[in-house]
């Protein structure tokens, strides 16, 4: 059992990766908190859901434009510094965010503007910090150490929105937002720690040319390009979040509360994958790895529609019905393939890729991760509205588990990877 256990090594043999872990958990949780308070107060002051739902395109666009600039960022100064500063900005955002509250001058536009800001900050600071962990740690310790940084976000978006409704309730916007300050106070204490985090080898000075040249370095590694295509499979195709109220409203009932279930299922997933992910760091064959955990992730999501399917509508007094449960199981054992899925693809893209272009490849798997969601909400809500919320599920997690099998059958160095030979199934030799 202790085998199966996440494997605390990277905290025990690295004090500069315990410092950035403990820092990253802090800003995480703070993060978390602030877009449910967000939420909450452009709520209270517009009363739209519309609004509401606008804090994310706000949200999205300067972290899908900066996430590319800003891993060139990464790539050009000092890691550590790039942290420290940006560290700094989310302090005096958070800042703005309790003055404002604080003297009643909250507005939604002056809402939108900070937290577009601290999106951008966040587009800076996510590359630099994954770049930062290969420097810290040796290769056979990153399985362990993403497992920690997957146990880490999952508590963070437990943690974090349940904090944010107690302060909201009990001592208001300001000093909800008072909070988050603290904790990026204690992120900064953490950082300064750091050593200094100069990138190896040839450096270019940040710009569209910089970035061009993490694209066209990414052309010469079709396996770590295979993580990216891997993920957008089950993004862009198996993503149901979007189908959970229709489902709750229709075919399971419960309403809101069973919304919060679903959603609240991957995440209890994820944070139970990252609990028993012991043996991860002994898996040599990654790619395969990957392929087998989205290939499960979109046969688990087929199935959940499935289950939605056959379930037979709420119940007379509106309450769920008998297919609450095993959908949130299959949701459950979802988010353990994501998280299996998201530990090797962050490994890969850390070791694969030499220190000079890690920051701007971060930056492209940052606008993956966050612009990929969005996009997939759309694609099932068109095939939803065009069947149904159910067969939306099943015919989305089926495409996604064939395409991931087309692709890595097309492309057979992520099939081939091997972390003991890394650079081997592309035929380069890597340095750095």
């Amino acid at each position: 059992m202790r085998g199966l256990l996440v494997d605390l090594t990277p905290l025990r043999e690295s004090k500069a990766y315990r410092h950035l872990w403990i820092g990253g958990s802090l800003t995480g949780t703070g993060s978390a908190l602030v877009g449910v308070v967000v939420g909450l107060q452009v709520y209270e002051l517009s009363g739209s859901t519309l609004a509401v739902g606008l804090v994310g395109l706000f949200s999205l666009v300067p972290l899908v434009l900066l996430g590319l600039y800003g891993g060139a960022i990464v790539d050009a100064y000092d890691r550590r510094k790039v942290l420290l500063v940006t560290n700094l900005g989310l302090c005096l955002i958070g800042g703005a965010f309790v003055v404002l509250s604080s003297t009643g001058s909250a507005s939604v536009g002056s809402l939108y503007a900070l937290v577009a800001v601290q999106s951008g900050l966040f587009a800076i600071s996510s590359p630099a910090r994954q770049a930062v962990i290969p420097r810290l740690l040796t290769g056979n310790l990153l399985p362990a150490a993403n497992a920690l940084g997957s146990l880490s976000m999952g508590l963070a978006f437990a943690i974090g929105p349940m904090m944010a409704g107690l302060a909201v309730d009990f001592v208001g916007y300001g000093w909800a937002y008072g909070i988050q300050v603290l904790m990026q106070v204690g992120a900064a204490l953490m950082l300064l720690s750091l050593p200094a985090l100069p990138p190896l080898g040839q450096t270019t000075r940040a710009g569209i040319r910089s970035v061009m040249e993490g694209f066209a370095y990414l052309k010469t590694r079709p396996s770590v390009a295979m993580t990216f295509y891997a993920d957008m499979c089950a993004m862009l195709l198996a993503m149901p979040r979007v189908l959970f109220p229709a489902i709750a409203a229709l075919m399971i009932g419960g309403g809101a509360r069973t919304v919060g279930i679903l959603v609240s299922a991957v995440a209890v997933g994820s944070f139970l994958g990252g609990v028993f992910s012991g043996r991860l760091g002994r898996i040599n064959r990654q790619g395969v790895a990957i392929v087998v955990s989205v290939v499960a992730w979109g046969l688990l999501i087929a199935a959940f529609g499935v289950v939605v399917a056959l379930a037979p509508g709420p119940l007379a007094t509106g309450a769920a019905n008998w297919a609450l449960w095993p959908a949130a199981t299959l949701l459950g054992l979802a988010g353990v393939a994501d998280t299996v899925s998201a530990v090797f693809r962050t490994t890969i893209l850390q070791v694969a890729t030499p220190d000079a272009m890690r920051g701007r490849l971060q930056g492209v798997f940052t606008v993956v991760v966050a612009g990929g969601p969005q996009l997939g909400a759309l694609i099932l809500g068109v095939l939803a509205t065009a069947t149904s919320e159910a067969w939306a599920a099943i015919l989305g997690g089926a495409a996604c588990a064939v395409l991931v099998v087309v692709i890595a059958s097309w492309q057979k160095g992520l099939l081939s990877y091997d972390a003991r030979r890394p650079g081997a199934e592309d035929g380069v030799v890597l340095e750095g």
